[in-house]
């Protein structure tokens, strides 16, 4: 298992050499630090605690600062725990975006968008009644339950919250990780709105071998002065060109004009 900590930016595309579009997902991923190391002999289990994007001192409590200091980090913001992770681990060590490969399947955790309160239609996917014919059943949750309990049934589809969700989307691809950017391009939506936390980590139920997507990269061309110099020099050649060319044209309607008032010198008058 392995696993690292970001924050959802948005949604792009990219496209491959063989001119297949793939939708993304963009998670920006700080360097992790590693805050705490637990060991069967200590806490009877083996995890690592992770800690990324940096917390205001004043708005941290006096435990989240020692907490950090063992460390030789500053309090995070954010913080989860990672079991049976791959390799050894000491405190203070960072974990950046290039322990995942181009092409490996991950799963990717985050918190749904909240909906507010919401009836059974949208929250449950329910059925709406006949909205004529003097029908006074529309949207309705329907019957409550039978008359012998007199109360409603355990497990009943009833208006309430929606959203804030703990959501995992499992097997998605990673198309891309750059190290110095420290984001990672993830095929496909996760949960999440704009700047929301999400957990990224080695899939569970896929084990099937990595098959890297080459993508496109643009890159800025810089323009030489001595270019810039020559393309203004043929701008000038060529409107030195189009004044010549107007100059002929004119010249040659007023010899032809001429030649006219010579050869018919009554129909000039």
């Amino acid at each position: 298992m392995k696993g690292i900590l970001g924050r959802k930016v948005g949604m792009t595309q990219v496209f491959t050499k063989e001119g297949k579009l793939i939708p993304v997902t963009v998670v920006l991923c700080e360097p992790n630090v590693v805050m705490q190391v637990k060991t069967v002999e200590t806490d009877g289990y083996n995890a690592i605690q992770l800690g990324v994007f940096d917390k205001k001192q004043n708005r941290s409590t006096k435990a989240e600062v020692g907490h950090a200091k063992k460390a030789n980090a500053t309090p995070k913001r954010f913080v989860k725990e990672i079991r049976d992770v791959d390799g050894a681990y000491n405190v203070g060590d960072k974990i950046g975006v290039d322990i995942f490969e181009v092409g490996e399947v991950v799963d990717v955790t985050g918190t749904s968008k909240g909906k507010g309160m919401q009836g059974v239609i949208k929250r449950h996917n329910g059925s709406r009644g006949p909205m004529g014919h003097g029908s006074h059943y529309h949207r309705g949750p329907g019957s409550l339950g039978t008359m012998l309990p007199k109360r409603v049934l355990k497990g009943k589809k009833l208006p309430g919250h929606m959203g804030v969700e703990t959501v995992t989307i499992q097997n998605l691809e990673i198309i891309e990780a750059n190290k110095e950017e420290n984001y990672i391009l993830v095929s496909g939506n996760i949960p999440g709105a704009k700047n929301s936390l999400v957990f990224i980590k080695s899939a569970v139920k896929n084990s099937r071998k990595a098959l890297p997507k080459e993508i496109l990269s643009y890159e800025l061309e810089e323009v030489n002065n001595d270019t810039v110099e020559n393309t203004e020099s043929v701008e000038e050649v060529k409107e030195e060109v189009e004044t010549t060319e107007t100059q002929n044209t004119e010249v040659e309607e007023k010899e032809e004009i001429k030649e006219t008032k010579e050869e018919n010198p009554e129909e000039a008058k």
